[in-house]
């Protein structure tokens, strides 16, 4: 029986205008009512996920930060992170007025007042509510997590995401997590590699887990699940790694698929 189910945000759970799908509530009562844990799994921010879901801090498990950060009842379940001296040679590589970079730590994130537009604050904000604005990134004295980049022209896969890939790769991990965002993290992290720790600390296998996703930060969170769900609108090159197809985030695609699970006696 599953008793853990992990699901990505943008373009999975939330639809494309960001919001929850209807029923989503009823759905997490009746989860908790058979004993099973829902696990936001993201690359946005763990304060992020808790702006969505804060009448659900004491019952989620909250992997942030593609997977850098895991917290549960308000406490680090174990954390990731980089050395400062990575961080600051990963943001120093791309210097583009088309393309923010974020630091992002534990505590905060950071953004350089030089970067920040009032059009694009919004869109950065969606994903690092808790941010600090900082005249240079030497000055940020925090934890580094990730290092973000946001192409607002939607072409990261062929802009910047080539660059970080070709010089820290190998190394360090660059990972796309949309159009329009790139990651760089630990070599040693994941979602797939947070997914595996949480099962461990828990006591979960495997076969007691599902999971949602829909683009490449994605792979390796279905690779740590028996039951890996693509959504419709997954990313192609996606859809090979997971188990089962569910319809696209705008048709409450999770939900679909809990609800599967539900019927066929899975959960």
């Amino acid at each position: 029986m599953i008793k853990l189910i992990f699901s990505d945000m943008d373009g999975t759970l939330l639809d494309d205008g960001g919001k929850l799908p209807v029923g989503f509530d009823e759905l997490m009562s009746e989860l908790k009512s058979r004993g099973v844990i829902f696990a936001p799994t993201s690359g946005r921010q763990y304060f992020s996920l808790l702006r969505l879901f804060g009448k659900y801090k004491d019952e989620f498990l909250f992997l942030g930060e593609n997977g850098t950060l895991v917290m549960q009842h308000g406490r680090e379940l174990f954390s990731k992170v980089m050395t400062q001296s990575q961080a600051l040679e990963i943001l120093s590589t791309i210097e583009c007025d088309d393309v923010f970079r974020v630091y992002c730590g534990k505590k905060n994130a950071y953004f350089l007042r030089s970067q920040i537009k009032p059009e694009n604050l919004a869109e950065l904000e969606k994903y690092f509510t808790q941010n600090i604005t900082v005249e240079k990134f030497t000055d940020v004295d925090d934890e580094p997590l990730k290092m973000s980049f946001f192409d607002v022209n939607g072409t990261v896969e062929k802009t910047v995401y080539p660059i970080l890939r070709e010089k820290f790769d190998g190394p360090l991990q660059v990972v796309l997590s949309s159009d329009y965002w790139v990651d760089v993290m630990a070599a040693e992290i994941n979602k797939g590699v947070a997914v595996r720790n949480v099962q461990r600390l828990l006591g979960i296998s495997p076969d007691e887990c599902a999971a949602f996703g829909d683009y490449l930060n994605d792979v390796e969170m279905l690779q740590a699940v028996t039951y890996s769900f693509a959504m419709e609108n997954a990313y192609p090159d996606l859809k090979k790694f997971a188990r089962f197809s569910t319809v696209s985030n705008n048709d409450a695609g999770v939900l679909v698929g809990i609800r599967r699970l539900i019927d066929e006696g899975l959960i």
